[in-house]
């Protein structure tokens, strides 16, 4: 406001009534100050009001808005650590199926190690993929069974297509032609089969390649759930961030004892411009009684009047000390305001959040019943892995049996063929002596007796040989090589253990 101050020179003094003029208005301006001061002060403890409680409401907020974003955090958590433990279930699963698939390359190799003689294995019309073969007469002869043994000479024609031990004792030039292409064939194991030859690798194959393909599948499945746990992290911390951050309330008690303060320095200048204009007024009013004032007294009214715009002044400043206040508080309750409005944003996103992590749950708990049955598929497939790692353990092992077997029917049929032998030759040799007696009787008294008596009595003795019963074809066996045989001891020996590891697994 504009400052009072004399418009009269300095050796004129001012009127009475200019100076209560003065007074009046000056007394009007301070009322005026210390009514919005006063309407300011109401305003700024309302406000104080105001912002405590919005500041609590911000608090609160805060409090839940980061309570629901730890559960969130929660629930991702739990979602990674389903993942985690499904994965650890499907490495498990790996490292099981690379134990049986290890396990049967194992046996696989060493079937590969393994040789099959030539005469193991025959391919028939029927069954080869190059159709009908024609064996020559030298092969037709090397599926008879021959003993090298035989002492006797050249065999005997015959065209039946059986053949009695006899015949195969005394049929020493065919076998000795079978036995040196045999022996040629042998000389070349390299060229021989082998036990993994036998083994119906396509199959494995394919059952290896359906594995594979269903754990890829598993991938896939877990892999639609791969980024959940860091999105929902992602959206969390975005959340996080929007969180307002607590921001310092002014000091209330500071600000109010100030302004109680500054309103009662305001008061007291007011009280001092009442009592100036009440005095100015009782001056005017004694002045038209008649009462002349001296020139003392004018100055020393003029002197007050002086001092009336400092009061104004400081009023004024007084009261913008208050409005200072007073926007700190509204400054303050703007804030809070603000924040309050970012809250319910956050609680709109907080329930966006809810549904999306919704939604998760259940794709995640899809996921979980998905991977959990595919899983069971998977250790069911291990099962014909470890019955082929038993068929093929198995396999190897009735193989060494089969050598030991064969050659143990062998030492059987040698021992049998040495007794016709034996036999044979025994009445081969009585057949002989009963001719010789025979012609020194038929020498000695054989012209004594009539033609027509006994005629047989010329007959020469009956020939004898031994045959298979009900004439069945003599058994056919292979060749077995000493080597073969001990090799096949000497596995069998070892793999009784592995026999019954295969068949507790």
């Amino acid at each position: 406001m504009p400052e009072l101050q004399s418009t009269q020179p300095e050796h004129e003094q001012p009127h009475i009534v200019e100076l209560v003029l003065q007074a009046k208005k000056a007394l009007q301006q301070g009322q005026e100050l210390c009514l919005h001061a006063s309407a300011v002060s109401a305003a700024s403890a309302q406000t104080a009001v105001d912002v405590l409680a919005l500041d609590a409401q911000v608090r609160w907020m805060s409090e839940a808005v980061l309570d629901q974003l730890k559960l969130a955090a929660q629930v991702a958590k739990s979602i990674e650590q389903k993942r985690s433990e499904l994965e650890r279930q499907a490495e498990e699963w790996d490292h099981i199926r690379n134990q049986r698939t290890d396990a049967l390359d194992a046996v696989l190799e060493s079937l590969g190690t393994q040789s099959v003689p030539p005469e193991f294995h025959t391919v028939s019309a029927d069954t080869s993929p190059f159709g009908s073969q024609n064996n020559s007469d030298d092969e037709q002869e090397e599926r008879r069974p021959q003993d090298d043994t035989t002492p006797f000479g050249p065999p005997q024609p015959s065209t039946s297509p059986r053949m009695s031990p006899t015949d195969t004792i005394r049929n020493r030039s065919p076998a000795l032609r079978r036995q040196q292409r045999r022996d040629q064939r042998r000389a070349d194991r390299s060229k021989w089969k082998t036990l993994r030859d036998f083994v119906n690798e396509r199959a494995i194959e394919d059952l290896l390649d359906t594995i594979e393909k269903e754990r890829l599948e598993l991938d896939d499945t877990l892999e639609t759930t791969s980024d959940y746990p860091e999105s929902l992290l992602k959206t969390i911390g975005a959340i996080k961030e929007m969180v307002p951050v607590e921001v310092p309330l002014p000091s209330f008690s500071d600000i109010l004892s100030s302004q109680e303060t500054t309103s009662i320095k305001m008061a007291e200048e007011l009280e001092s411009l009442v009592h100036h204009y009440h005095n100015m007024s009782n001056a005017l009013h004694d002045f038209e009684a008649g009462e002349e004032f001296h020139e003392e007294d004018m100055q020393g009214m003029s002197q007050d009047a002086g001092a009336l715009p400092v009061i104004i002044s400081e009023l004024e400043s007084s009261m913008n000390t208050i409005e200072g206040f007073h926007e700190k508080l509204l400054t303050a309750k703007t804030a809070a305001q603000e924040h309050l409005e970012v809250h319910r944003r956050t609680l709109t996103d907080l329930d966006e959040l809810g549904e999306i992590m919704t939604d998760l749950l259940e794709q995640q708990q899809n996921v979980e019943y998905e991977s959990i049955e595919q899983l069971s598929y998977l250790h069911e497939h291990l099962r014909p892995l470890e019955e082929l790692h038993h068929k093929y353990t198995s396999y190897k092992y009735a193989y060494s049996k089969l050598i030991l077997e064969l050659a143990r029917r062998t030492q059987y049929r040698e021992a049998a063929q040495r007794i016709v032998a034996n036999m044979t030759a025994q009445l081969d040799a009585m057949a002989e002596e009963e001719r010789l007696l025979r012609a020194d009787f038929q020498a000695e008294h054989g012209q004594y007796i009539p033609e027509d008596f006994c005629l047989y009595v010329e007959n020469p003795p009956n020939r004898w040989t031994v045959s298979t019963w009900n004439d069945e074809p003599l058994e056919t066996l292979p060749v077995i090589e000493n080597d073969l045989i001990e090799e096949a001891k000497q596995r069998t020996a070892g793999m009784e253990a592995a026999i019954s590891t295969s068949q507790s697994l």
